[in-house]
């Protein structure tokens, strides 16, 4: 599974919604889920991806800056 940067998508959890577990909530997802998907054990569903682009207000052509970024390898 390719390993995706999300430290766009953290700051913009932040800045939105303050917390994970309070994204997790307006989800209707688990934090646990939440976190398994940042920390790339688990990956992101259509559904999710528009549901969270919603929540946080992420326009649909900034998607692929939040979501598919791929993490750098050392």
């Amino acid at each position: 599974m390719m390993a995706y940067d999300y430290n766009k998508l953290l700051g913009r959890i932040v800045e939105k919604v303050g917390t994970q577990s309070e994204l997790a909530k307006r989800m209707g997802l688990s934090e646990h889920s939440i976190s398994q998907k940042l920390n790339n054990k688990l990956g992101w569903k259509q559904d999710e991806i528009r549901r969270m682009a919603e929540i946080l207000n992420i326009a649909s052509a900034d998607i692929p800056a939040y979501f598919f970024t791929e993490q750098v390898q050392n």
